[in-house]
């Protein structure tokens, strides 16, 4: 049986999922190669199946763990005992925040969807669908409420929100002027402001 840690603790999972992230980064997902992957990991093809069942399921879980917290995030958002403006502002920035705080994993991933099997790629769009679907849930919650205006559908705000929030890796920069937080402030208040009534 493979070992399950490194000499520092390190799980074998976390760091061959580090060392697929950097190479997928550095190379391309195309370009990289399982080999490259279990070397710069320090384990065996071995361990690399006992924990994945192929290079597919290594990007599908670069984007799956960051969705994963994304969508715990929102769920306690949404949940949270406040007004529906501060609770869709929250999420509205947390996920420009968790995307921006690995925007290597969203970069491979949204340079890479296309390479996952067809099963994979169904699973991902109903993860997505779900966390966005969840969003929505929340503006439809305000404009029922009359808190938001309805002039424009809950799905086209959405599209729009999480258009920017998607192209992200094209543009920012960790050493540009905008720190995370700022560039989410910024794109919070532009969705409250396009919902005001």
């Amino acid at each position: 049986m493979p070992r399950t840690t490194d000499g520092d603790g390190t799980p074998v999972p976390q760091r061959l999922l580090a060392a697929a992230t950097r190479l997928f980064a550095e190379q391309g997902y195309d370009r990289t190669s399982v080999q490259e992957i279990v070397e710069a990991a320090g384990v065996t093809k071995g361990a690399l199946y006992h924990y994945f069942g192929s290079k597919d399921d290594l990007l599908h879980e670069v984007y799956a763990r960051v969705l994963r917290v994304q969508q715990e995030r929102l769920d306690a958002f949404a949940d949270a005992d406040e007004p529906i403006e501060k609770r869709l502002r929250g999420a509205a920035a947390d996920v420009v925040v968790t995307t921006i705080e690995n925007l290597d994993d969203a970069s491979i991933f949204f340079r890479s969807m296309h390479h996952l099997s067809p099963e994979k790629n169904k699973q991902v769009r109903a993860e997505r669908r779900r966390y966005h679907e969840r969003f929505r849930a929340l503006i439809e919650e305000g404009q029922e409420a009359g808190v938001f205006s309805r002039a424009t559908p809950a799905d086209l705000v959405v599209d729009y929100h999480f258009g920017s929030v998607h192209h992200l890796s094209t543009w920012y920069r960790p050493d540009g002027p905008l720190s995370p937080q700022q560039v989410a402030d910024h794109l919070a208040d532009l969705l409250l402001r396009a919902l005001r009534p």
